[in-house]
């Protein structure tokens, strides 16, 4: 199994020369199984150059799997090439939408509509279908499985794990560090504490052992206090989370838009420094767009 990074940035995207390193499109991951299923992880602006890329090998059979339904992580699938071309199937995967009590086809829907978007899905010649999953319960996809977690988000957030063949990886999407917002003493605090600490062994568990971890690292740990219930992941946060659950790679994504490449290794550095006596057998790496891994 191998996989490749399309899409790094977080929120929206930041072409430019301060990105030019690890690149400016938002999240977007292309997994290949080792009998070449495509899985797609998220449908960021990085979903573009990955279209462009598969229309060397058509037809294109893909399986995109939507962490949530925020812009970043979503506006590239109307943009995605190969849902207009005839003998391709995309099949789409994702949660219910808990405001509107919709499936994953909510997601397309609401971009077509023809305010935001020229083309409607009648007009798109590939097969198209949806799935909408059941959190915590796995699926077959080719040689894969595919299992999911809820993570913490302000919306419904599913992080993916995928094996085959005893190969692993797993991606959060946009992940939180939990975080109690009873004081102690609050007599809400205990009963919570105890909840948060259940969600995070589910979490763990889905994880545990996996070959890569691809993890959302938006902020450094000086500059979460005033993003926090933003939804979104620390360095420090991850480089706890790959230590407990015994991870063998950490890839750090979802790169803060407002942070140049300089700044983004700057900040890097920092945290590797920090915990650099702790790592032990763990590697930590940077996302970049075109980073490609295969796992062994």
């Amino acid at each position: 199994m191998k996989f490749r990074f399309w899409g790094v940035r977080g929120s929206i995207p930041s072409p430019g020369p301060r990105t030019a390193r690890y690149g400016g499109n938002t999240t977007c991951i292309e997994v290949r199984s080792d009998d070449d299923t495509l899985i797609i992880l998220d449908g960021g602006t990085g979903l573009f150059p990955l279209a462009q890329h598969l229309l060397g090998r058509l037809p294109v059979h893909a399986n995109i799997f939507i962490t949530h339904s925020h812009w970043d992580h979503i506006h590239g699938l109307p943009f995605f090439m190969p849902l207009f071309i005839k003998g391709s199937r995309v099949r789409l995967h994702g949660a219910v939408d808990d405001v509107t009590g919709n499936g994953i086809e909510h997601v397309m829907g609401v971009q077509l509509q023809n305010s935001y978007f020229p083309v409607s899905e009648a007009q798109m010649d590939a097969t198209i279908d949806y799935r909408t999953l059941e959190i915590g319960v796995p699926i077959a996809v080719g040689d894969t499985v595919v299992g999911n977690v809820l993570m913490n988000h302000p919306v419904t957030n599913l992080g993916y794990r995928i094996d085959c063949h005893g190969k692993s990886l797993f991606f959060t999407g946009d992940h939180e560090p939990w975080y109690n917002p009873h004081a102690p003493g609050d007599p809400r605090h205990a009963a919570f504490e105890e909840h948060l600490a259940g969600r995070q062994r589910e979490i763990d568990a889905a994880m545990r052992g996996v070959d890569a971890l691809i993890v959302d690292c938006s902020y450094t740990r000086e500059e979460y206090p005033a993003k926090q219930g933003w939804g979104h992941g620390t360095f420090d946060a991850a480089f706890e989370m790959a230590l407990r659950v015994g991870a063998r790679t950490l890839y750090c994504t979802h790169h803060e838009p407002t942070r140049g490449d300089d700044e983004l290794e700057a900040a890097f550095a920092d945290v590797m420094a920090r915990f650099r006596d702790r790592l032990g057998a763990l590697e930590v790496r940077l996302a970049y767009e075109g980073l490609e891994v295969e796992l062994r």
